[in-house]
């Protein structure tokens, strides 16, 4: 991306950092591994302003404007006519806003129709999914999280709105229960679900997440019920004599003891670990973002300022730090391939991130100093009006009872 940038002339060195934080935090685009993956809302966005605003949505009009912008700061160029015939001038921004803003049509603003594929794909307030009608009935399905649009294929999209028509197809049915099993697909991945439920009790199905890299089609009914069995107690512990069990989460699989946490490692079950190893894994120290636990990996100094840049674990799996910066890795990248320029890059947007956090608590402390110091003042004024009302009163009455004093004598 860099290097298309550098080539097309957009964008400065020291910009780079902040437009690849700024095309993330906004959601056009998502890291997977060294890559870039557009999401389905940049692909919304840029058909949006393609369709309406072909003028500004063109390299080379960006790569004009940058150097028009080093004009001017150099001095060999005016501001403000500049800046007032790009958005006030008879084809400015704000004339090209009022004059196409009712031929957009927000329905059609956020479809998108992939290659070989009848159905859209919709941007709506919770995420994409897709939309297709049959007969005279809409029908819409969510789409799993973070999916890339190249990932997505027509079989994908068939299950996905077969499950929403039809009701997910039933793997196996529990010995002991006799509910049926199903294996499903979420915002968040695939899961095996025990049941319907009680909708009028208001009472979810349990739900268990597949361990990552599973195929649903690799799921069978005994892994299933393994599944729908954690949290399973795998013994007690020597020296407390408290329970120790083995189970899975919104952050992976786990082994816990009176409140103690340690994620599984690669090698581990969840299904099959013994209580040894859970035993051996408690012992470890736990580690996490500002302990003292040492790294798993030291990179080496920092081109800027020659602190040290290390990769740690953290309860949410591996993170880079340098200084008081600290940055997730990717979901593809491992401790062992990570590069320096791989690191400085999650570095500089996370630190792009919090700097734009810490802007807006301090506009919303400085608001609230504000209407503090607002609410004070409208009290002063109220409290010495009240004085002033009650000296007025006490002196009319002062005057009131020397005139009748004077006119009894």
């Amino acid at each position: 991306l860099v290097k298309a940038l550098e080539k097309e002339g957009v964008g400065r060195p020291s910009t780079y950092a902040s437009v690849i934080a700024t095309i993330q935090n906004r959601g056009y685009a998502q890291s997977i591994g060294n890559a870039l993956a557009p999401t389905f809302t940049a692909f919304a966005v840029t058909k949006l302003l393609k369709d309406h605003f072909p003028s500004l949505v063109n390299i080379q009009f960006t790569a004009q404007m940058e150097s028009t912008l080093d004009r001017i700061a150099s001095g060999n160029a005016d501001w403000l006519p500049y800046l007032t015939e790009f958005y006030l001038g008879d084809d400015g921004l704000e004339h090209q806003v009022k004059t196409r803003e009712a031929d957009i049509d927000p329905a059609v603003a956020r479809s998108i129709h992939l290659d070989g594929m009848e159905q859209e794909i919709r941007i709506g307030q919770y995420g994409p999914y897709v939309h297709t009608t049959q007969g005279e009935t809409d029908v819409n399905a969510s789409l799993p999280e973070n999916i890339a649009p190249a990932d997505l294929d027509l079989a994908q999209v068939e299950k996905l709105l077969r499950e929403k028509v039809e009701g997910p197809e039933e793997l196996c049915t529990h010995p002991e229960t006799q509910e049926p099993i199903f294996i499903r697909t979420g915002p968040y991945g695939p899961y095996v679900q025990l049941g319907h439920g009680d909708p009028d009790n208001n009472k979810k199905p349990k739900r268990v997440g597949l361990p990552k890299k599973m195929n649903p089609s690799d799921v069978t009914p005994e892994l299933a019920l393994g599944l729908l069995a954690l949290p399973r107690e795998l013994g007690k512990h020597p020296d407390t004599g408290n329970k120790v069990k083995a189970g899975s989460g919104p952050f992976g699989p786990y082994v816990v003891c009176n409140k103690e946490y340690r994620s599984l490692k690669a090698e581990d079950d969840v299904l099959t670990i013994e209580l040894p190893r859970a035993l051996e894994l408690l012992a470890q120290p736990k580690r996490g973002r500002g302990s003292s636990s040492p790294p798993l990996r030291e990179l080496g100094p920092h081109p800027k300022d020659e602190a040290p840049v290390a990769i740690y674990e953290g309860r949410y799996g591996p993170y880079v730090k340098h200084g008081k910066i600290n940055a997730s890795l990717a979901k593809d990248m491992t401790v062992e391939a990570l590069t320096m320029e791989q690191a400085i890059e999650l570095l500089n947007a996370r630190a792009a991130k919090t700097g734009t956090k810490k802007k807006t608590t301090t506009r919303k402390k400085t608001t609230a100093k504000s209407g503090t110091a607002k609410s004070t003042a409208s009290k002063t004024r109220k409290t010495t009006a009240k004085k002033t009302t009650a000296k007025k009163t006490t002196r009319k009455r002062t005057t009131a009872a020397k005139s009748k004093a004077s006119e009894e004598s």
